[in-house]
Order: C-alpha cells, then structure tokens, then sequence
C-alpha cells in the first residue's frame, strides 16, 4: 500500500540512547543465540536467562506507549519499525516484494556470504523467475511432494539407524541431528550424500561467518568450494533427490538453480532444530503423543498426517527458528496510527522494517500463548490470528512449507511407530504449566524404549 492521504502523520520516532535500550531488548535474544547459524552455548544460556522474554515485553511496552502505532527505531544512521499490532503484522507481510522488499540490507548482508543468487537476496525480474523456479521444484502448491514416497523411506530408514530395536537407549541431540542431517543430505542431493558432513560443514562455516551480517568478511574460496560439491551432485542427478529436479528443469544461468540449494539445506537445519523440539513437546504431553502415534500407525506410506504437521507448527510459534521476518520499505508505507486517532501513519521509504514473530506468537491476550496447542492448526482457530507466522506468510511465504512439514512429521511418525519417548534432559516441559520462553534444542535428549508390537495399519 502506497500512500498517504494528507492527513497522514509519520510514525512515533525513539532515537539516541532510548532507542539503542529497546534494540537491544528487541533484537538482542536473536542476535546472542545466532540469527543465520545457533550457537549452541548462547542458545543454552538465553535459555537459562530467559533472554526471549525481552522481545515480547518491549514489543508491548511499545504498544503501551504509542497507543500501538508502529515505532521508528533510530540507530546509528539506521531506522528500523516495529510493528506492534497483528493487523500490521498482516498488512506488511501482504505487501509485494516490489513495495515490501525481503532483500533487506541486513539479510543481504548475512545469506549472500553463501548464497548470492538465493531468492531472498533478489530483486525484480530475476526475483521472480528464482521464485517460480524455486515454487517448481519444490511444489509449493502441493502437500504432498512428487518425492514423497522416496523421502518417506530415507526417514524410515535413518530413524531404524538411529533407535533401537529391542530394549532401551538414550538419544541426545546431537544424535538426532546428525541422523536429520543424513536425512536432509539425501533428499536434497542424493543417496550418496548421506555421510557427506564435509558439503553441509562447509556451509555451516559460511553461516557462522553470517550471522556478522554486513561485517562478516567475504569468504570466496570457502563459498567456491560449497558451489563446487553442488554442482558435482546436480551433475549427478541421484534419482529421488532434489538436485536430480534441478539437473533436468532446463532453468537459465540467470536463475541460477544450483545457487537455490544453499537455502534448501540452510532451511531444512531450521526445520530439525523444530522437529527435536516437537518431540520434546510429545514426550511430555501424554494425549498429543497418544493422538499422534494413533496417526503415525494408521496407514502405509506417505501421508498428510495433519495433527503430526500441526505438531510441527505449534514447535515453530512457541519457540520460532526465524524470530525476526525482516523487510525494507522500497516505498513510503501506510499503516494504522495510535488507538482512538484519525487517520494513518507513514513508514517511510528506505527504512527497515522488523517483524518479531515471537512477540505476537505468544502474546499474553493469546488464549494458548504458553502451553502445547497443536490443534489450533487443525480445527480453524490459527487462521483467526493472522499474526501467527511460522513460516512467514503473503508473497514471500516459505516455498517449502509443505515438503519442510512432509519431511518433519514423517520423522516424528517414525520414531513414535517404534518407541516411546521420555525426555529426559533439557528444561522442563509439562501440559500443566506455562511453557518456557526459550528451549534449548541442543540440550535436550531422550530415553527411548522400543515397542514390540511395532506400527499397525
């Protein structure tokens, strides 16, 4: 939306020392556990400090001050808005990238260190032919990918690796993770990615190096190594893989296609570190887990399994692995003024703009903002609350939101077939009190005993 109307006014301004305290409330909890990579040790203490806690208070203290009008942060030659109300929320994210543009300054900044032709990092007419081809090989449009039966078997067959049989074992984190890893590696590049930690080591040096933004120094010869190794396995073309997609979808050098897979692995990282939470969530909610194994073990094959995606969901809004949805203002923008006054305010061109998805996903009016609620994804109450955006929402939604949720509730099937787990380190989560702002996905781990009847149909 372009505006203004004359009887618009600009939107309330903080600058100096005020506005370096709220950016740091703000934005400080995402920087310390790592925007682009998480940083396992900061993770662990933001979750001891419950250092997500300031996100949402100083979002509300906001609303509270200006009458919920978006907020201009003014720092050092910077200006970042906040927006503080979910019909802001909304209105932003429905704008079109040519209005609202995702290639904001910082994120450049960060996701072209390891993918310069990435789709988020585009403008204009090479935007959209990205998009498209990103929206084909992914089948945006679908629930049910074209590889569906492939990546179902790679899940079943890592999550048999990784649990026991008979008898009983401890899972930790990390052990999950490294068997998501192989997983990710397969779908994406191919069978014989599966122990390549090498191509997804170098990409997560590159995301360390990111999370600096627009500090980090350009590491060529570390991203040429990354180009390399993926090209090699597109060249390959492995059957049931995304890169063999790739290989055969004719794009342009323009497009890229090849520069698209940085994002698709980088994406997937996000969607294990949900996943383990997930499961943390079941192994402390007796009725979502018995609700779930009861869809986990009817039927063979790929399937929706729409509580287990719910599942999913729910991880994403109580602890999202994208805290901050950024944009910048290609034009003036025009959104609502404070409560009770005529007339809008002007967010004006040029300046950033920082959606803080963990603000509205569990703000306090919320009726299920602290507990374990996947079934506000099942039965209509989530689309009540257009502020609730795990995976981002309008024009620039996650492309891979249904192979992500495909992928994710497939493993948590798998693993609910075969055992039952207890978590048994990492915070504690219960159905009966508030859930915690922060959870450290790297602390966690399971105690995981094998069922002998094993999966039904």
């Amino acid at each position: 939306m372009t505006v203004p109307p004359s009887h618009a006014t600009s939107a309330p301004t903080v600058g100096g020392v005020a506005a370096l305290r709220y950016l740091v409330r703000l934005m400080g909890p995402a920087v310390l556990s790592g925007v682009i990579l998480r940083r396992p040790t900061m993770t662990a203490l933001a979750q001891r400090w419950s250092v997500d806690t300031a996100t949402g208070s100083a979002v509300r203290e906001l609303r509270r001050r200006f009458g919920g009008a978006p907020v201009r942060l003014q720092v050092s030659g910077r200006e970042l808005v906040i927006p503080v109300r979910a019909a802001d929320v909304e209105r932003i994210l429905a704008q079109p990238p040519e209005v609202a543009d995702p290639a904001n300054r910082e994120k450049v900044g960060a996701l072209g260190l390891f993918q310069p032709h990435g789709v988020l990092v585009s403008r204009g007419a090479v935007r959209v032919r990205r998009r498209d081809f990103v929206e084909d090989v992914l089948e945006t449009d679908r629930e049910m990918h074209s590889l569906a039966g492939h990546a179902v078997r790679v899940v079943d067959e890592e999550v048999a690796a990784l649990l026991p049989v008979t008898g009983e074992a401890t899972v930790t984190a990390d052990e999950f993770l490294r068997a998501w890893w192989r997983v990710v590696r397969r779908i994406t590049l191919g069978d014989s990615a599966r122990d390549d930690e090498a191509v997804t080591d170098t990409l997560r040096r590159l995301r360390g190096w990111a999370n600096w933004s627009v500090l980090a120094p350009r590491r060529r010869r570390l991203r040429q190594r990354l180009e390399r190794d993926l090209y090699d396995y597109v060249d390959a073309a492995e059957p049931g893989s995304l890169a063999a997609i790739v290989a055969r979808s004719g794009a342009g050098a323009g497009v890229d296609p090849v520069g698209q897979l940085p994002h698709w692995l980088f994406a997937f990282d996000a969607a294990g570190l949900a996943a383990v939470r997930a499961l943390a969530l079941l192994a402390t909610h007796p009725e979502a887990r018995e609700r779930a194994r009861t869809e986990a073990t009817t039927g063979d094959g790929p399937r929706t399994l729409p509580y287990l995606r719910a599942t999913i969901l729910d991880s994403l809004r109580l602890w999202p692995t994208t805290p901050a949805i950024l944009r910048d203002a290609a034009r003036d923008l025009q959104l609502d003024g404070p409560d009770g006054t005529e007339g809008p305010v002007i967010v004006p061109k040029g300046s950033a703009v920082a959606v803080l998805a963990s603000a509205f996903h569990r703000d306090p009016g919320l009726p299920f903002a602290d507990r374990f609620a996947p079934e506000i994804w099942t039965d209509g109450t989530a689309e009540q609350y257009p502020q609730l955006v795990p995976f981002s929402a309008g024009p620039v939604v996650c492309p891979g939101q249904n192979l992500v949720l495909l992928v994710t509730s497939s493993l948590l099937a798998a693993v609910l077939r075969s055992t039952d787990p207890v978590l048994t380190d990492g915070a504690p989560l219960s159905p009966t009190t508030p859930l915690p702002a922060s959870l450290n996905p790297f602390g966690l781990a399971f105690g995981v005993t094998a069922r002998p009847e094993g999966p039904t149909s």
